[in-house]
């Protein structure tokens, strides 16, 4: 039997768009907060998880300078320093070193923002998400993708692990989706890989505190609305999107999950209303 979790959703952090980017039929063109999830797992054996870190400050110095700058006037973000990761922790009397491991579900800025300031926790993706060729592109390539090499610890190889060389199993009762990986080798944590928005992106499945199934699926699309009325983005989010026909498939995947699983609870890390929604639930239980 999978040993259980305790999961505690906060917001490290939010960035701001007109609502049509993400909801061209009806979401106007007043400016929407999108908040950067991050998510805390408590292991009964593995201790202290995170998934992704939000936002963190160092994000405005990464940002100063161009072309990096076009990235914070493309996307506005608010991050104050109470707001951090580690800054969050601290005041649930949670130190930096006791967080020992970080799943990361994708390298864009809004998820590995605050990753400096947790440098001795082992880091986990999938392979894909890591380019390759990040240090040899240019700065203006790389913000194009979202990626800030800053905001990457220097010694990341040495402390990082490859969610896909662990065991591959079938996924209990996640169909459309059916395969995914044993990510701490005790069945408790699933990791899914959910990628289109970003190369080697790494949704999370398990059971929560009461029971509750859990499925954090990162920018596997931004609102409920996308996967429970496939209310897809703005049709210029493919210019900022890996792969807009692998985008589409995983909101229509994510479209049949809700409807075979009413029970199931799917937060993508920038919809608020998921986002309060799973926190009721969790702290019902």
């Amino acid at each position: 039997m999978a040993a259980a979790l305790t999961l505690q959703l906060l917001v490290g952090g939010h960035c701001t768009h007109p609502g049509f980017v993400v909801n061209p039929r009806r979401g106007g063109w007043a400016p929407q907060q999108f908040p950067a999830m991050f998510a805390l797992l408590r292991h009964p054996t593995q201790g202290l998880i995170l998934y992704d870190t939000g936002y963190a400050p160092r994000f405005f110095d990464e940002t100063a300078r161009f072309p990096a700058s076009l990235y914070r006037r493309a996307t506005p973000v608010v991050c104050a320093p109470h707001q951090s990761a580690v800054a969050q922790l601290a005041r649930q009397g949670i130190r930096s070193d006791d967080i020992g491991l970080i799943i990361l579900s994708h390298f864009h800025a809004d998820h590995v923002g605050g990753l400096l300031d947790f440098p001795r926790a082992r880091l986990l993706y999938l392979r894909a998400a890591l380019d390759p060729n990040l240090r040899r592109r240019s700065a203006f390539a790389n913000v194009r993708r979202g990626l800030l090499p800053g905001l990457h610890p220097a010694d990341l190889p040495a402390r990082s692990t490859f969610a896909d060389d662990q065991p591959r199993v079938r996924l209990p009762g996640l169909a459309p989706f059916e395969m995914g990986y044993d990510l701490l080798g005790d069945g408790s944590l699933l990791g899914v890989e959910v990628s289109g928005h970003a190369p080697g992106q790494l949704g999370l499945f398990f059971t929560a505190q009461g029971g509750q199934p859990v499925f954090l699926v990162a920018d596997a699309c931004w609102t409920r609305r996308a996967f429970t009325d496939l209310e897809l983005p703005w049709p210029p989010v493919r210019l900022i999107t890996h792969d807009m026909a692998q985008y589409r498939a995983q909101i229509h995947r994510l479209h049949a999950l809700h409807l075979a699983r009413p029970d199931l609870l799917l937060v993508p890390s920038h919809c608020q209303e998921s986002i309060d929604l799973a926190v009721s639930l969790l702290q019902g239980t």
